[in-house]
């Protein structure tokens, strides 16, 4: 693990140098406050950091006070280090945030333990933050096809347009749906349709950007956001999505099935600002029409 040691006493320095090595630390030296500060705002910055109280340019307690202001970066694990020893002193470094304090001249056993507990703390919040992104992730996503739930997508799909309208680009979004997957489902079963769920995002997944969207609308609906594409290549890109699903069968727990999908798109006009409501109705319209032109087909 990487760790600071801010001290402007080269011999401490030195010897906090040495024995972090010794123990497997990734050491990172500062011989004032400022430049403390400075190894602490950048991107790949110590989550251990030993500060001593007195430094020049800015002391320890400062260097804390400024860490603890911000709310956007991962925790750092701060230890004081001071020959200051009264309980006032103690009171005031802990008021500041500082995590721990240890006085001059330190114990190395006394050092190592008080470290390890601030690993185990780090650790401790690195678990948090992942179980709950991973919490956050969970609620994002549907169920049965990992894809974008519809609140999600939503989101993404707002987002994706007030970018559109403040750089003055264009966007299209495509709402697709399944044909007959009513009769799929009272045929073959639902296990099978749930196949043909999984397979069918996943064709569409494969295909699309890194900055295009696809997320479930409902059924056997979804919906997918283009980014930077007119109407012409909005349908050049539902033609490849249909082409995707119909020209391979769909293999399932009962045997391979043809499916086939309807394809509705919507774009945004340069002109003026861009409703998202007006846009799904619009899309869901091209949807309607492909349908009653005959389904597998695209209509704008």
């Amino acid at each position: 693990m990487k760790i600071l040691i801010a001290e402007d006493d080269a011999i401490s320095r030195r010897l906090l140098d040495t024995i972090l090595r010794k123990w497997g630390y990734e050491v990172v030296t500062a011989y004032n406050g400022a430049q403390a500060w400075k190894e602490l705002q950048k991107e790949d910055s110590p989550r251990l950091a030993i500060l001593d109280w007195m430094m020049p340019e800015m002391d320890g307690v400062e260097v804390c006070g400024k860490v603890r202001e911000r709310t956007d970066t991962p925790y750092v694990y701060i230890l004081l280090l001071s020959a200051k020893s009264q309980r006032e002193d103690l009171v005031k470094g802990m008021e500041s945030g500082a995590d721990d304090y240890i006085t001059k001249p330190f114990d190395a056993n006394e050092l190592k333990v008080r470290l390890r507990a601030g690993r185990r703390i780090l650790d401790l919040q690195s678990q948090l933050m992942s179980a709950q992104e991973a919490l956050r992730e969970q609620a994002a996503r549907d169920p049965l096809t990992g894809i974008w739930n519809r609140n999600a997508f939503f989101d993404i799909f707002r987002r994706e347009l007030a970018r559109a309208d403040r750089e003055g680009k264009q966007l299209s979004i495509v709402m697709l749906d399944i044909d007959h997957f009513k009769n799929l489902n009272d045929t073959h079963g639902h296990m099978a349709g749930d196949a043909v769920l999984r397979e069918f995002t996943g064709r569409i997944t494969a295909s699309l950007r890194p900055y295009d969207a696809v997320g479930r609308y409902g059924g056997e609906e979804f919906l997918v956001v283009l980014p930077g594409c007119p109407v012409d290549a909005g349908m050049r890109h539902a033609e490849r999505l249909r082409s995707l699903i119909t020209d391979h069968p769909f293999d399932t727990s009962e045997g391979r099935h043809t499916v086939t999908c309807s394809l509705g798109v919507a774009s945004t006009s340069l002109i003026g600002p861009n409703d998202p409501d007006s846009l799904i109705r619009a899309a869901d319209a091209a949807l309607y029409r492909a349908k009653r032109n005959g389904r597998d087909r695209v209509e704008s």
